[in-house]
């Protein structure tokens, strides 16, 4: 058994994406609904440090409080943001996503291929209809 974790928004669809492919390895992912039970600030840092980026390329703007907190200002340190991703949870982009191979935030979903130990176990298709891996397991590259 594989050991995965998903910080995963259910009312998103590239983060409902991310599971469905995850799933579609054979493998149950430990699955983090991150508004509800947000990561630790010291958990956060690590997922951030490990996924190779900066608390600034996590930070979610869209449907979030970003432009009333003054989140563009780019002297804010990554402390700052951290700091406002604690308070304020739905900051946090998703789906952020844990594997033997590493960390990645999965934007866009497919990404999480990359990251996945074992290969897909059939075709699939995202919500707006994309085919992404073929009937054989292998992913489709787009035209």
């Amino acid at each position: 058994m594989t050991d995965i974790v998903i910080y995963h928004n259910p009312d998103c669809g590239t983060s409902r994406n991310t599971l469905a492919m995850i799933r579609n390895a054979g493998i149950e992912p430990h699955v983090v609904e991150y508004l509800k039970t947000p990561p630790a600030r010291a958990l956060l840092i690590q997922l951030i440090e490990r996924a190779g980026m900066s608390a600034r390329d996590l930070l979610r703007e869209k449907g979030t409080p970003y432009a009333d907190l003054g989140l563009g200002d780019t002297s804010l340190s990554d402390d700052a943001l951290v700091d406002a991703m604690m308070a304020h949870p739905i900051l946090i982009n998703r789906p952020l996503v844990v594997t033997p191979l590493g960390v990645r935030l999965c934007r866009p979903s497919e990404a999480v291929l990359d990251i996945l130990p074992g290969k897909q176990r059939g075709a699939f298709v995202k919500e707006d209809g994309e085919q992404v891996v073929n009937a054989a397991g292998d992913r489709v590259l787009p035209a």
